[in-house]
């Protein structure tokens, strides 16, 4: 279908089809009953290094392996010559390093080469800065860009020299120019001269990274995140923060400081899945806790790091001595503890000192943080209480997060609600990956929650189609009918976050995704224009909404629509979103009551995702397939008249004038 089409599908959908009276679905927004404040926090992003989101996708590193610290040596790397590993290397966290020696004839080479991550993606005249430590004795060593399958005169694209002038480690940097846009290219390094040279922590990124820092992160990634307005960024994970082992949880400590001393952690989504199994899959901290907090501040997000509480994976370890003892879980709380104080302690503090050393010197002013991640049974609130206390008593304002567990509903959540009442923690994180039927029921989830018990953090939430795990435009509409319904009670409901964020092409482990990826370009789903029309017209408060004299439901018994109003104070518009999940156009009038001195602007926006193929989805190859569509709609004084067409997802936009 093409954008023409689409256009024209969009404006059809926007306009009223004439239909009898009778047959129109009356929608009231009582719109002088401003009702509870919406979050600023609402709509957001979760990130996890899963399907290699962060190193080989988010983190700009074009360099698999570049310390030489995976569990085999030279994994991600081909060497020819007199290559080497060494473990006495300057870096004590990162001991390991390469030396190349001459190869003893002088028609032979000896060097290295890296493939990347499912090989080097090059721009055409972009710049790559290649960094290295090393140390020698006035030996060089070349630097090449290379086209590894080339069936052209050379494989080389970009080249220069270095001269190692020091017998100490040192910092080298060279600046090279692809030519030419290439996604499998490689990294290759040749010993340019006799004697020996050692190599460590070998370096390319893109100069043009998201606001140009270095050790940066993949700028159209960034830009996918940015533009939904997230109101929270939660971080690291996600199982990853249990580690399969408990030594393997996620540290966030070894994932600061000199980029080049972070330790190389396992990560479960190398193993976790046989039939998708990626041996080369691992953690290097490169984009560590103060990349993930910077990264908040830039989009306007709040951070929300999330740090183990003593358990590893219950999932995949049942033995209870797999687990921190309760009596040993100091270190563990202080680790929080600590985490507060780097993000928020002033330069006279240990890690308000090192925030600032690496570049932040103000705080980064954290007010929430999870403890856990998808944990059950008794011994989860057993450990949590001890922080809970602990971070009460050190900094009473943090708001602290915790967990109903894996499931939406069932034996554990029912156990770990009210023992998270109990605690007495500020929000509690429901986590739902489910099928289409379960979204469709679950539109009116939190209309009887308890108004007066911890809100609701929606942290990990897809829906997947039966037999269809893939982000088909079908399940992203019931992703979009049921946050009418998280929407209409953002007075229990805080936050959602929608999960996995990434993917690329080549490595996933888990689907469907918000953003998909190769090593040039990316791709926004449909689930992500669903993310971004409730980021963008999220409102400030919610206005009750009546259909046909009933307070909306948040069921498809009613015409197979779902809707919600909110007022929206800094633009003076109410915004009304309308699902309608069945196969056929329903013609709806909008009446605003109470109105009292405000007057409506005689057109409203109408804005549009629609798809006449449910399975569809945008893809690399075809990224605008399904894009949101704009349009006006007329009004006449208090009631707009419109037709929302079938298995469509419509926002409309009333300004007072």
């Amino acid at each position: 279908m093409n954008k023409l089409t689409v256009l024209s599908l969009a404006l059809a959908t926007c306009c009223y089809s004439g239909l009898s009276a009778q047959e129109t679905n009356h929608f009231v927004v009582k719109a002088n009953k401003l009702g509870a404040e919406i979050q600023p926090t609402m709509y957001g992003h979760f990130f996890e290094d899963i399907n290699y989101g962060a190193d080989g996708g988010l983190y700009a590193e074009l360099v698999k392996n570049r310390s030489f610290e995976f569990p085999n040596r030279l994994q991600g790397w081909k060497t020819f010559g007199k290559v080497s590993v060494q473990e006495d290397g300057p870096f004590d966290k990162n001991p390991h390093y390469v030396r190349l020696s001459s190869p003893g004839h002088a028609h032979k080479r000896t060097g290295l080469e890296n493939e990347g991550f499912f090989g080097i993606g090059l721009k055409a005249n972009e710049k790559y800065r290649f960094s290295v430590w090393a140390k020698g004795n006035a030996q060089k060593i070349l630097v090449e860009l290379i086209d590894p399958y080339s069936m052209g005169e050379t494989q080389v694209l970009a080249s220069g020299k270095i001269e190692i002038n020091s017998s100490e480690w040192k910092k080298y940097e060279l600046v090279l120019t692809s030519p030419v846009t290439l996604e499998e290219g490689h990294l290759r390094i040749f010993l340019a001269s006799e004697g020996n040279v050692d190599l460590e922590h070998v370096s390319l990124f893109p100069v043009d990274t998201w606001k140009g820092r270095e050790n940066g992160l993949r700028k159209d990634l960034v830009q996918a995140l940015a533009d939904t307005k997230p109101g929270v960024f939660r971080f690291p994970g996600g199982c990853i923060v249990e580690g399969t082992e408990i030594e393997d949880r996620y540290q966030w400590k070894n994932s600061v400081g000199p980029v080049e001393n972070r330790p190389l952690n396992s990560n479960r989504w190398e193993y976790t899945f046989q039939h998708r199994y990626y041996p080369d899959y691992h953690q290097t901290y490169g984009m560590g806790f103060y990349e993930l907090f910077l990264l908040s501040e830039d989009m306007g997000a709040e951070p929300l790091p999330i740090v183990n509480v003593g358990l590893a994976c219950q999932y995949q370890n049942n033995d209870p001595k797999a687990h921190v003892p309760v009596d040993q879980l100091d270190s563990y709380i202080q680790d929080a503890l600590d985490l507060i104080e780097f993000a928020n302690g002033d330069e006279s503090t240990q890690w308000g000192k090192l925030r600032a050393e690496m570049g932040h010197p103000a705080p980064f002013n954290l007010k929430f943080i999870g403890v856990g991640n998808e944990q059950w049974g008794p011994e989860y609130p057993e450990r949590l209480k001890y922080f809970v206390d602990a971070i009460r008593k050190a900094y009473p304002d943090m708001k602290i997060i915790g967990s109903s567990g894996p499931n939406s509903e069932g034996k554990d959540f029912d156990y770990l609600w009210p023992e998270m009442k109990k605690l007495k923690v500020d929000l509690v994180d429901e986590h739902f990956y489910r099928p289409e039927d379960w979204f469709l029921k679950s539109g009116n989830r939190y209309d009887n929650y308890d108004r007066k018990g911890p809100k609701v953090f929606a942290g990990e939430y897809a829906c997947h189609g039966k037999g269809k795990k893939w982000n088909h435009f079908h399940a992203s509409l019931l992703e979009a009918a049921f946050l009418t319904g998280v929407e209409r009670n953002a007075d229990v409901v805080y936050m959602a976050t929608y999960a996995p964020l990434l993917a690329h092409v080549k490595g996933w482990q888990w689907r469907p995704d918000l953003i998909w990826f190769d090593n040039l370009r990316s791709v926004r789903s449909c689930s992500w224009h669903v993310q971004n029309l409730y980021g963008h017209n999220k409102g400030t408060q919610v206005v009750p909404l009546l259909m046909d004299g009933k307070v909306v439901s948040g069921q498809a018994d009613q015409n197979g629509l779902f809707a919600s109003a909110v007022w929206d104070e800094p633009t003076k518009t109410y915004i009304v979103k309308v699902v309608n999940v069945s196969d056929k156009a329903q013609p709806v009038s909008i009446e605003f009551d109470g109105l009292k001195k405000k007057k409506l602007a005689g057109q409203a926006t109408c804005i549009t995702l629609h798809s006449d193929d449910p399975d569809a989805e945008n893809t690399l190859d075809n990224p605008d397939m399904i894009v949101p569509q704009e349009s006006q709609v007329a009004v006449d004084g208090e009631t707009m008249q419109t037709e929302v067409g079938a298995q469509t997802f419509a926002v409309y936009r009333i300004a007072v004038q």
